[in-house]
């Protein structure tokens, strides 16, 4: 949709080429029709409304809970739950109303608010719900349940401003829950929810996102479809399996190859009917794989890291966090089954993906259960950070993506640094390479931009 700054400034030039007689009255009223100059002062009278309404909803909710608290003590448990029932309901059914029937536009914007203030009534009601019945402890179950409420009411109402709180609901119990479960405390379905976060969060927010059509919810389902899985590895880690082969393949190699072998299989599954195919959410993904990638490799590429002692395979798997890891191992099948549907259209890249997922993989294991390598580890770290700095500047170039070719370029740039700091140098050479880089990302940046003029150079008139 067009912004009414864009509309505003259009028609100042129209109505200059309309004077100078540069465009016909008929062409004029043509570009007045398709971009609604006419309603440009109703919209900004619209949006006037809906601040001063949206302001004095404020100092009258402001009033209402100053009222409310001055009164809380006196009134009886079940007037309390009455006030607090009635409002949920009230604010929900007004702003659904105006919302699902405006008769202009402020009452849709206006409605989608109240939406959002409902379900941010949801959550205050279930606190003090919890407090009037003396139910104390971790605030983890409250997001947690909160954020479900919020989840179905962004599914009933296909409203993506209620699908990203309940993601960052959601997130905020399970974060929270896990720093207060380490002993395992906390009822059933607590635990339930912490231990298989991330086929929840599979089955919760990916669905929603071709539902809405939001990148926002998918790309934040994503990472917290892999942040739940590492963090449940690394659980897994703390009970002593840090040195197991399959868990250091499942930590490393299980997410990048999960992220770069996603393909929108679902998506008009889970779209509605009557609407066109949503565009594709694989290069989200894909971007996903490359920065977990670039992470892990420039993580492993201090040498320092290799120094010390790493714990050596001991017990198996089923001894400890087994439940962690029923979610690893179904990931695990689909990333299996996925790779063998991509191996069908198999291209240059993929293979280049696949092959520094392996050695970023093998590199630790053969490390911990076979030899140690801590001089060679840090090098073969460095060149596979290097070699995949280099795919994203010749992805960026060739298909001329600016995105790309940055996060190549901050990717070099950031593995010169680090070696320059790491290892002992003079300072006159470390103001040569700043300057060396700081020079070069300035000529890259020019060369690159002349670059993409010449792939989409301007049509002639």
């Amino acid at each position: 949709m067009v912004s009414d700054k864009f509309r505003r400034q259009l028609r100042q030039e129209v109505q200059q080429w309309h004077r100078e007689g540069l465009i016909y009255p008929e062409q004029y009223e043509q570009l007045s029709a398709r971009y609604q100059f006419n309603a440009l002062e109703t919209s900004a009278r619209n949006r006037f409304v809906v601040i001063v309404i949206g302001l004095g909803c404020v100092l009258l909710g402001l009033a209402a809970i100053t009222f409310v608290a001055a009164n809380w003590q006196v009134w009886s448990r079940e007037w309390r739950s009455l006030l607090l029932l009635t409002v949920f309901v009230g604010v929900n059914a007004i702003g659904f109303y105006l919302w699902r029937y405006p008769i202009q536009v402020w009452q849709h914007r206006f409605g989608q608010g109240l939406l959002l203030l409902g379900a941010l009534i949801l959550g205050a009601n279930m606190g003090l719900m919890g407090q009037m019945f003396h139910q104390s402890g971790s605030p983890a179950p409250l997001y947690l349940l909160w954020g479900v409420g919020v989840l179905a009411m962004s599914y009933s109402l296909r409203q993506t401003m209620l699908g990203l709180l309940a993601v960052w609901l959601l997130g905020i119990g399970y974060w929270w829950g896990m720093l207060d479960s380490a002993d395992e405390r906390g009822a059933w379905w607590l635990q339930l929810m912490l231990q298989h976060m991330p086929l929840l969060s599979a089955a919760m927010f990916i669905p929603l996102a071709y539902w809405c059509r939001s990148r926002w919810i998918f790309g934040l389902g994503a990472i917290a479809i892999i942040s739940s899985l590492q963090s449940n590895l690394l659980r897994v880690h703390l009970d002593g399996g840090s040195g197991n082969s399959l868990w250091i393949t499942l930590f490393l190699a299980l997410p990048p190859a999960l992220l770069w072998a996603y393909k929108d299989r679902w998506q008009s599954r889970f779209s509605p009917e009557e609407e066109p195919s949503p565009q594709s959410f694989q290069f989200i993904t894909r971007s996903l794989a490359i920065l977990f990638l670039g992470i892990v490799c420039y993580w492993f590429s201090f040498h320092w890291i290799w120094l010390d002692s790493w714990k050596a395979p001991g017990e198996d798997l089923e001894v400890f966090g087994g439940w962690r890891l029923i979610d690893a191992l179904a990931l695990s099948i689909l990333a299996i089954w996925q790779w063998l549907q991509l191996a069908r259209r198999w291209d240059l890249t993929t293979g280049a993906v696949g092959g520094l997922i392996a050695i970023a993989t093998i590199t630790p294991i053969w490390h911990i259960n076979i030899s140690p390598i801590g001089i060679f580890a840090p090098l073969i770290f460095n060149v596979v950070l290097f070699l995949l700095a280099a795919g994203c500047l010749r992805e960026g170039l060739g298909s001329g993506d600016r995105r790309l070719f940055w996060c190549g370029m901050v990717l070099l740039s950031l593995q010169i640094f680090s070696r320059m700091f790491e290892y002992n140098t003079d300072l006159i050479f470390k103001a040569l390479m700043l300057f060396l880089c700081g020079a070069g990302i300035i000529a890259a940046g020019i060369w690159f931009e002349r670059y993409v003029r010449t792939l989409n150079p301007p049509e002639n008139p």
